[in-house]
């Protein structure tokens, strides 16, 4: 018995746009009905993912005007973004804003539904923009939440930074601080379409002497439920590419980083395939970190849509849904165990609790002393998993 995933195919759309890190060009229906007889999986996925994303943005525009595309109004108030619009507070929330928008676009044209758009404040300064679509056709769960927040780090917030390196000097005890992120995670209903999640960031801490220490921090990474080595590569490529326009490193470094964070130390197991992860990151200046977070937030629709399009029909067992489930389970686990941002989240007051574990999965599931058998496709996933690859 096997179960088909509702969607729209991957050649429907009228939307035949070739997706490349550098810009988009729109092709009509005609044409790309043409060119999907002789693509190859990705190129027909890639045309399909075709979405009104505005070209790379060489020279941030003007604030009204970029407002208009998002799914709320930002979280500060416009007079305030345009006083001090060529700050990086008000640069990042920009971008965060527009990374929200961009995906939630792209999800929404292949599921058909909406997201619920749901905004909310923090009494000790600050707020957020949850976006939320629940029992979608082929999301069971997709949020995509937006926080620009502000106030004074807690102790239990400045002890989980100093353990990390910073030295942080408050006047009074007090550090005044601004943080502000996207993160997203997409649960989809088809165990043949991965688990992807992303959250890029910024963080600005005041000291006792007036001035300031910021650093970035991001990542985007995927969990699937069978291992597709196409996918895997597609997925790979897409984020090093970004990487390699600022330093031929970079991929390779956060690759690393990203394995070593998302590891089940408890299960001896990374979460996923991984993808890139990068934390603190303040040199080599301000200007050229902003600009490989921004090259990596636009990476998010690239790197992931393509393999939903290309899944999108794929059909699936009950023993297919039933692994899906329990590795569902792992996710939650390192979600609430070991994730920074939950940790962060649930030390600061005045979080938003239900934004916070926006990330769960609507269902999981935990077997006693399960381990697939030998042979089969879930060992070879949990082979991956317990041994790391490189896959570009």
């Amino acid at each position: 018995m096997s179960y088909g995933t509702a969607g729209k195919s991957a050649a429907s759309g009228a939307w035949g746009r070739a997706l490349a890190l550098g810009g988009a060009a729109l092709v009509s229906a005609a044409a790309a009905a043409g060119l999907v007889a002789n693509a190859s999986h990705f190129q027909r996925a890639e045309m399909a993912t075709s979405v009104l994303i505005p070209e790379v943005r060489e020279q941030e525009g003007d604030i009204l005007d970029r407002c208009k595309g998002f799914m709320s109004p930002p979280v500060t108030d416009l007079n305030e973004l345009q006083r001090r619009k060529d700050e990086m507070r008000t640069r990042m929330e920009m971008l965060i804003m527009e990374t929200q928008a961009e995906f939630c676009k792209a999800l929404e044209e292949v599921d058909g539904g909406k997201f619920k758009v749901d905004r909310w404040q923090r009494n000790e300064g600050g707020g957020g923009i949850s976006c939320v679509m629940q029992d979608g056709k082929v999301f069971e769960k997709a949020g995509v939440n937006v926080s620009v927040v502000s106030g004074n780090l807690t102790e239990e917030a400045a002890r989980q930074m100093r353990s990390r390196g910073k030295v942080l000097k408050g006047k009074d005890g007090k550090l005044p601080f601004v943080a502000m992120g996207v993160s997203s995670v997409i649960h989809p209903k088809n165990p043949h379409i991965p688990t992807v999640h992303f959250n890029y960031r910024y963080f600005e801490v005041e000291e006792e002497d007036g001035s300031k220490q910021w650093w970035f921090g991001g990542g985007t990474d995927l969990t699937p439920v069978y291992i597709n080595m196409e996918d895997a590569v597609h997925f790979h490529k897409t984020l090093k590419d970004a990487c390699d326009k600022h330093h031929s490193q970079h991929y390779a470094n956060f690759k690393k980083w990203c394995d070593r964070y998302f590891y089940i130390r408890h299960r001896g197991e990374t979460r996923g395939i991984g993808g890139i992860f990068f934390d603190d990151l303040d040199s080599p200046n301000q200007e050229e970190a902003f600009s490989f977070v921004k090259s990596c937030a636009q990476t998010v629709v690239p790197c992931f849509l393509p393999i939903v399009y290309k899944h999108l029909n794929d059909s699936f067992t009950p023993e297919e849904k039933e692994w899906q489930q329990v590795r569902r389970g792992r996710y939650v686990e390192f979600n609430l165990v070991y994730d920074r941002g939950v940790k962060f989240g649930l030390a600061t007051p005045g979080s938003r609790i239900e934004s916070i574990l926006m990330s769960l999965p609507l269902t999981a599931r935990w077997e006693y002393m399960h381990e697939p058998a030998k042979g089969t496709r879930e060992a070879d996933m949990l082979q991956v998993l317990r041994s790391p690859k490189d896959w570009v």
